[in-house]
């Protein structure tokens, strides 16, 4: 198997998307876990009940949404640095980088079909994602609701996605392609 050379380019936006995708589940995680609503208004009302102040039900969720807003917050910002990294991602092509191969291509083995395959239905579901993301913060307010039931959806498929992804990636490494981390990493292959 021919050894792939990674251009900078190709390194950045690849690290860069990759990054990004991180950050977007820890807020995920810390929204789902310790930062969930009802956790932080459990928080507040124990610490509540060492005072005479008392809050309602509603109110300490309420004030529990404040609370964690600003973490929320860096999920919308890096949400939006996602639709110009994709942006880029798509435009690139046009200029002779990370070209979007075709995986109907007869002469591709079924490992390859199967790769180019999964990339395609990633960058789809990564589309809807970030179409859906934009809308519920720019769209009209009536699509809010609809559109959230569906961007939820894309932590399921960004995990899977992530376990595939980084599965062929030591598969590659440790059978036909031999030296693909550090060529991500630096460009080219370090020499053994």
């Amino acid at each position: 198997m021919e050894d792939k050379k990674y251009s900078k380019v190709y390194r950045i936006i690849h690290w860069t998307i990759a990054v990004s995708f991180l950050l977007l589940l820890i807020t995920i995680f810390l929204r789902l876990t310790w930062m969930n609503k009802y956790n932080v208004a459990t928080i507040i009302q124990n610490y509540l009940g060492g005072t005479d102040q008392v809050l309602s039900q509603e109110q300490l969720i309420d004030l529990a949404k404040k609370i964690r807003q600003p973490m929320w917050n860096w999920h919308i910002y890096i949400g939006y640095v996602l639709v110009g990294l994709f942006s880029i991602r798509f435009i690139l092509p046009a200029f002779g980088h990370m070209k979007i191969q075709n995986p109907l291509d007869k002469t591709l083995s079924k490992k390859m079909k199967f790769q180019k395959w999964t990339y395609i239905i990633f960058y789809l579901c990564v589309i809807v994602s970030l179409v859906t993301g934009l809308i519920i913060e720019l769209g009209p307010k009536e699509f809010k609701k609809p559109m959230e039931e569906i961007h939820v959806l894309s932590i399921y498929y960004l995990i899977v996605f992530i376990g595939i992804h980084l599965t062929g990636v030591l598969i590659a490494e440790f059978t036909d392609q031999k030296g693909i981390i550090s060529r991500i990493v630096s460009g080219s292959k370090k020499d053994k």
